[in-house]
């Protein structure tokens, strides 16, 4: 049975709500430091980092190791979650360039703020909009970055076409997810789960 864009969401809002709230509960798929040192992140800037930062993480791989993020630039993180990746590119870009985390779980969102509170950052706002529907004017972002978050998606057409609405002319996205192989059945997704595990 195909499920609404609705109900994928709520889905998907739920299972991370979990994660935010109780990360150590989390059983199906890998999360926390020791998944995003796994993923190639840098360790010892993990280590320096609280584990309230790090211990919900929940990304598939690193997309900050697909390009470089510099000094100055404006990033979005889309699906931002607890906020790893937005707070690990607020350093790269520094006081001159910003960082917009969007995510659509408000336990994650909360999560996030105490990072960004508790690391004093200043140049990164995480807010709650569904990536569909960016909260941004066209072409103000340099780099978009996502982690394991297209594939969450019910419209992904529209969640690209938005993307690059908010790009700027010769902007990019940087981005780390998962994908289905084209050999797989719809019986062998069913197997799988809801949308979100």
């Amino acid at each position: 049975m195909r499920q609404t864009p609705d109900a994928i969401r709520a889905m998907v809002r739920e299972r991370f709500a979990k994660v935010a709230r109780t990360p150590e509960r989390e059983k199906k798929f890998p999360i926390g430091p020791a998944s995003a040192k796994a993923l190639g992140y840098d360790r010892e800037e993990l280590d320096r980092l609280p584990l309230s930062v790090t211990e919900s993480f929940s990304g598939v791989g690193n997309p900050l190791s697909l390009g470089h993020i510099g000094p100055g630039q404006t990033v979005l993180d889309l699906g931002s979650g607890a906020g790893l990746d937005g707070i690990l590119t607020a350093r790269r870009v520094g006081s001159t360039g910003n960082v917009i985390g969007v995510d659509l779980t408000p336990e994650m969102l909360a999560k996030a703020r105490r990072a960004v509170e508790t690391l004093g950052l200043k140049n990164v706002a995480f807010l709650h909009a569904e990536i569909e529907g960016l909260p941004l004017p066209d072409g103000v972002v340099d780099v978009a970055i996502s982690n394991g978050v297209f594939n969450l998606c019910a419209d992904k057409p529209k969640v690209l076409a938005e993307v690059f609405r908010v790009l700027r002319f010769g902007g990019r996205l940087q981005m780390a997810d998962i994908l289905l192989h084209d050999d797989v059945t719809p019986e062998e997704v069913a197997t799988k789960g809801a949308w979100s595990d």
